[in-house]
């Protein structure tokens, strides 16, 4: 019997049920009776809501119901929370944010009313003909503009637009420093609007049972516990035992599936009401017009530098847009999370960050991948890329000079870093291009109008999420032991994972494990996937469970073995006794335990941890792009990827980790952005033909080195992948463009760099270049 080992590359697991069409998603669960949900969504990005005529599509064939706000309200619903909480100079503004709208549209998709009928398609027929009646309000889209004076309120209570105002740091040091800086950097940066677009849209179905007043949700949700709680507690007024939410197969997430959504509350509230299973699922444009967004901030910053390049101090004022409404966490990423990366892999002695939230008429933002992360690190290195540009220094070796190198360092907004490979990460990358000849390759690709340029970034990611995690070793009647964690997996291969952790404890193979996730009823707690916090967190909880499993296994083993429990040791998936030459293995143990107990209940544990620290993943970057002057576009030709995340459990998985997230990351730089109509907030980038993602062919082969330090963090030394690619690749793309154009005397451009916005930049360039001439 072969045993599990970590570091090993075993291929995933699930990937059979997948391949082989054996996945089950939301679309492949289904119940006798189910009806089904269409949404009627605003067409208005501000109105005020006159009335709602259903009562065509009432009468409609197929048609069972359809729903309004007053509806809800009749029934008692809450609305759906806010549950950010931070100390902010101006506090936290929480307008109310019912499942369905009440007087007042606030964006483009909001949703007004729902039809509930016996098909799909009778639904959609009876929408068509609800008529909703309209008075327009100005609207105002941008974050910016919804601070000027005299702007359109998006909410009363919110004079100004101004959701919060959040501030963290020194701020007289960073003015003292920046009075002695010899050189200061400055930088105006706009971090676009983006949509996570998994492949598989959202999707959720609801039940009531009414016998026993209980709930259930399936929806391809990525942290169930988390939505059962606010829909218990905030939404229907019921014990968390009431309310079961469990998701099967999650076609990607990336942070848009994080959270409850008006159309959870609105499924359930129809189950109850019609005592039938009710469904729905979003097209893709709807997922566009309602599904929670990424980014979408505007950074001021500044960099102070002494006569050596020394870093001294960094500023920041950021507007972050929360769009019409405030999601589930979405104003902490700007406040809570943000600040732990500021100041990235650098030693800045004096930090300030301020962070104001703005409501617009959008859809409302929230995590995705990175979740402030990525927003942190783009701004110091592109700081850092604009200083060495202007004193004429190595990015590289500007970069070595001010990483940090003694740890533990305490960042200046908190954090204790506690090791990691910053210099050796931009060595290893120096040493990788060293002999590519890129000088010559330059110069000749320029005779063919081609622009070669390259680009360097360095990331920090902060890893940990919420900061308690829970695992379960349950073995089951079948002769499988069930490991049953609080994280939750969507595509990152933790049923692979998992099992790889526990079989090395055991001394046992892959097989022997069944994992399960995603089941308010089925695990203790948990707190999903955000934050690379998997193996950080929830392999911690797993490697506690089993030790507190073996510390009971072995008082059992004790009684066969004839011997007191100290005598016993565990090792290879056996007990053996120092007092004489006996061993039973770890299976004979639960049989003794299930023949006597009648089950091995006694042996089945679950372990939780609290206020554990946060893990430092980190890494180079280096991109090489060509340049066409003639068309603005741009072909990435190479990407270099030098990364430290401690111990590796899989290094196939967390290699396909990070580039998945650096594929994510250059989407953002060189694709996609999420438009609105100014004037009247119309979203113009409503479908895959407006919105455009990055194709496999578009992309070059990664060239992927991972040589890490192991973390104190947790006892595996692990520090999380998940989110590290989407943090490094935007600013490394946008590097070596810039450094593609910087002979034509172009310094700045912003996400994302398509040939629509380079090449008027380019040909204006070029028209100044030949007019001085």
């Amino acid at each position: 019997m072969t045993h599990s080992t970590l570091g090993e590359s075993v291929p995933r697991l699930e990937d059979q049920r997948f391949l082989t069409g054996a996945g089950q998603y939301i679309d492949d669960i289904h119940y006798p009776d189910e009806l089904f949900a269409h949404f009627i969504r605003s067409e208005q990005a501000h109105a005020r809501l006159l009335s709602v005529d259903f009562e065509e599509a009432a009468e409609l064939d197929g048609v069972v119901a359809v729903y309004t706000v007053a509806d809800l309200k009749r029934a008692g619903l809450g609305n759906l929370p806010c549950d950010a909480a931070f100390e902010a100079v101006r506090p936290l503004v929480k307008p109310p944010r019912p499942a369905l709208a009440d007087g007042v549209v606030r964006h483009v998709g909001d949703p007004v009313a729902v039809v509930i009928a016996t098909s799909a398609d009778a639904a959609q027929a009876a929408a068509e003909l609800v008529l909703v009646d309209y008075e327009p309000m100005v609207a105002v889209v941008e974050p910016d503009l919804a601070l000027a004076d005299g702007a359109q309120a998006v909410w009363p209570e919110a004079p100004g637009n101004l959701a919060y105002e959040f501030v963290a740091g020194d701020e007289g040091a960073v003015a003292d420093a920046m009075a002695h800086a010899a050189h200061i950097v400055e930088v105006a940066l706009v971090n676009n609007r983006v949509t996570a677009a998994p492949m598989e849209n959202r999707a959720a179905v609801g039940l009531y049972d009414a016998a026993n007043d209980a709930f259930t949700l399936h929806c391809n949700g990525q942290g169930v516990h988390g939505i059962r709680k606010t829909l218990a507690e905030a939404v229907f007024g019921v014990s968390s035992e009431q309310m079961r939410v469990k998701a099967p197969d999650v076609g990607g997430g990336f942070g848009l599936k994080n959270f409850l959504y008006p159309e959870h509350v609105v499924l359930l509230f129809a189950a109850r009401a019609l005592g039938s299973p009710v469904r729905w699922s979003a097209s893709r444009t709807e997922d566009f017009l309602s599904a929670a967004y990424g980014r979408d901030m505007l950074v001021n910053a500044r960099l102070g530098l002494d006569p050596d390049g020394r870093f001294m101090a960094l500023s920041a004022d950021a507007i972050a847009n929360m769009g019409a409404y405030l999601s589930g966490s979405g104003p902490n990423i700007s406040t809570r999370a943000m600040p732990t990366a500021m100041g990235g892999i650098y030693a800045i002695p004096a930090i300030h960050l301020c962070a104001r939230g703005v409501f617009t008429n959008t859809v409302p933002t929230d995590a995705y991948r990175g979740a402030g992360k990525p927003e942190a690190n783009y701004l110091v290195e592109r700081l850092i890329d604009k200083a060495a540009r202007q004193l004429n220094i190595d990015p590289l070796s500007l970069r070595r000079m001010n990483a940090v190198s003694q740890f533990p360092y305490q960042m200046p907004l908190g954090p204790v870093i506690d090791g990691g490979q910053f210099a050796a990460n931009l060595d290893a990358a120096a040493v990788l291009l060293a002999n590519d000849d890129f000088t010559s390759r330059r110069t000749a690709a320029r005779r063919d109008g081609i622009l070669l340029g390259r680009g360097v970034a360095c990331f920090l990611e902060t890893s940990r999420g919420a900061t308690e995690e829970g695992a379960e070793i349950i073995f089951a009647a079948d002769g499988q032991i069930e490991i049953r964690v609080g994280t939750e997996s969507h595509g990152q291969g933790h049923e692979t994972s998992y099992p790889q952790l526990a079989g090395a404890r055991l001394g046992l193979p892959l097989a022997a494990f069944r994992y399960v996730q995603a089941d308010t009823h089925r695990t203790h707690m948990g707190h999903g996937h955000g934050g690379a916090r998997t193996m950080h967190m929830g392999g911690k909880a797993l490697m506690l469970a089993l030790d507190d499993m073996l510390e009971k296994a072995s008082a059992e083993a004790a009684a066969l073995l004839q011997c007191d429990a100290q005598q016993v040791r565990f090792d290879a998936g056996r007990f053996a006794s120092s007092a004489n030459a006996a061993s039973v293995t770890l299976a004979e143990v639960v049989s003794h335990v299930t023949e006597r107990d009648g089950g091995a209940g006694a042996l089945d544990t679950f372990a939780s941890h609290h206020d554990a620290p946060i893990a430092f993943p980190n890494g180079c970057h280096v991109a090489e792009v060509a340049v066409d002057e003639e068309t603005g576009t741009v072909e990435l030709r190479r990407y270099l990827i030098c990364d430290d995340y401690g111990t590796l459990v899989n290094p196939r998985l967390t290699a396909g980790q990070v580039v998945g997230g650096v594929a994510q990351g250059i989407g953002q730089a060189l694709a996609e952005r999420v438009c609105h109509e100014p004037d009247s907030g119309q979203l113009l980038s409503g479908s895959l033909m407006d919105y455009q993602i990055l194709r496999a062919r578009e992309l070059p082969d990664f060239e992927v080195h991972l040589d890490g330090v192991p973390t104190t963090a947790n006892p595996l030394g692990v520090k999380g992948s998940g989110q590290a690619g989407c943090i490094a690749a935007p600013q490394t793309i946008v590097h070596a463009i810039l450094d593609a154009v910087a002979e034509l005397g172009i310094e700045h451009l912003d996400m994302p760099v398509t040939p629509g916005s380079l090449w008027p930049v380019l040909h204006t360039a070029r028209k100044g270049r030949l007019e001085s001439a």
